[in-house]
C-alpha cells in the first residue's frame, strides 16, 4: 500500500525528515516554490528589481535557480543567464548545452563568459601549472570575477546564485573550523552591498540538495550530475560530516545556518566591511590597489 500525503490522500513522492511530513507531487511543488518566495522576499531589497541575473553552470542546483526566478519574475523583470566557461573538456561543454537548452525553452537571454577570453588560459591550462596556490582557488576567484564583471555590463540589480542547504551549512561550518570569520561574514547574502558589487540572492539556501534534485526531476528539467574533475575533497569531509549529523538530528542543516543568522550581526560590528579600492588593472572592487583575479593573472604569467 502506497504511502499517502499528509495533506491528501496522494500517493507520496517524498519524506521531509527534519519536519515529519509525507508529501504529495503537487504538494512538494508548492512547499518548495513557498520557501523560495519567501527567501526572495527576505533576501532582496525593497526597490523593485528591473533586471535579475543568474549563474547558470547546467547543474541541478542552477538550472532550478533559473527555473524558479524565472517562474515568479518573468512577467515584470528582465532575466539574464550568465554561464562560465572555464575550459573543462568532456565537463563543462555539456553542461553549456543543457543551459543554452534551458535559456532556450525559458526565453531567457544567455550570456556566456570564458577564462580563455578574461583570464587568457582554460582552467585545463591553470591545472597543469605546479605552484603553491591550488586549482579551486583559481576557479573560484575567476568566477566571481567574471559573473561580477558580466552582471555589471548587463546593468542586473541582483545575482541569483544556485547554493543549496547543504553547500551553504558546508560553508559555515568550514569558515567556523578554519577560524576565517573575515570569510564567514562575507556569505551572501549581503544587508550592505560593497560599490561596484553586484547584490547575490540565494534563493535556494534553506533547501537541502535532495530536495532540489527532486524538484528539478518532478519539473522535468534537464540537468547534469557530473562533479568536476578538479573538485578537492576538503569540501567532501564536511559534507560527510553534516550528512552523518543530518541523519542522527534531522534538521542540523537547517540549526547551522539559524545559528550562523544568530551570531552574523555580532560579526558584522566586529568585522565592518572594508573600504574597497578600484584594481588599476581591470576597474573591479579591490582590497588593494590590484584585485586577486588580476595578481592571480600575474601570477599565472610568472610561472
Amino acid at each position: 500500500m502506497p504511502i499517502r500525503c499528509s495533506k491528501c490522500n496522494k500517493a507520496a513522492v517524498t519524506f521531509i525528515r527534519y519536519n515529519g511530513t509525507h508529501l504529495c507531487k503537487d504538494h512538494f511543488i508548492e512547499y518548495f516554490e513557498r520557501r523560495v518566495k519567501r527567501e526572495f522576499r527576505k533576501q532582496k531589497s525593497k526597490k523593485r528589481l528591473n533586471r535579475i541575473a543568474v549563474a547558470l553552470s547546467g547543474g541541478k542546483d542552477s538550472s532550478v535557480a533559473l527555473y524558479v526566478t524565472h517562474m515568479i519574475y518573468h512577467k515584470t523583470t528582465e532575466i539574464h543567464a550568465i554561464t562560465v566557461d572555464e575550459g573543462i573538456d568532456g565537463y563543462r561543454d555539456k553542461t553549456i548545452a543543457i543551459a543554452r537548452n534551458l535559456c532556450k525553452e525559458l526565453g531567457v537571454k544567455h550570456h556566456i563568459v570564458s577564462f580563455r577570453e578574461h583570464v587568457g588560459k582554460t582552467m585545463d591550462d591553470i591545472a597543469k601549472i605546479e605552484n603553491e596556490i591550488g586549482t579551486c582557488t583559481y576557479c573560484g576567484v575567476f568566477r566571481r570575477n567574471c559573473l561580477n564583471r558580466k552582471a555589471k555590463e548587463l546593468d542586473a540589480d541582483v545575482l541569483v546564485m544556485g547554493h543549496n542547504l547543504d553547500d551553504y551549512s558546508q560553508s559555515i561550518l568550514m569558515n567556523f573550523v578554519n577560524a576565517d570569520l573575515e570569510k564567514l561574514i562575507r556569505l551572501g547574502p549581503h544587508e550592505r552591498v560593497q560599490p561596484g558589487l553586484i547584490p547575490r540572492i540565494l534563493p535556494l539556501r534553506m533547501i537541502p540538495e535532495k530536495e532540489v534534485f527532486l524538484y528539478a526531476m518532478l519539473r522535468g528539467l534537464e540537468t547534469s550530475l557530473d562533479e568536476c574533475p578538479y573538485a578537492l575533497s576538503n569540501r567532501k569531509k564536511f559534507r560527510d560530516m553534516i550528512n552523518e549529523l543530518e541523519r542522527d538530528h534531522p534538521g542540523t542543516r537547517h540549526k547551522i545556518v539559524q545559528s550562523y543568522e544568530q551570531i552574523k550581526p555580532l560579526l558584522s560590528k566586529h568585522f565592518p566591511p572594508a573600504e574597497l579600492k578600484t584594481c588599476k588593472y581591470c576597474g573591479e572592487p579591490a582590497a588593494s590597489s590590484i584585485c586577486k583575479a588580476c595578481l592571480l593573472k600575474e601570477k599565472l604569467r610568472s610561472d
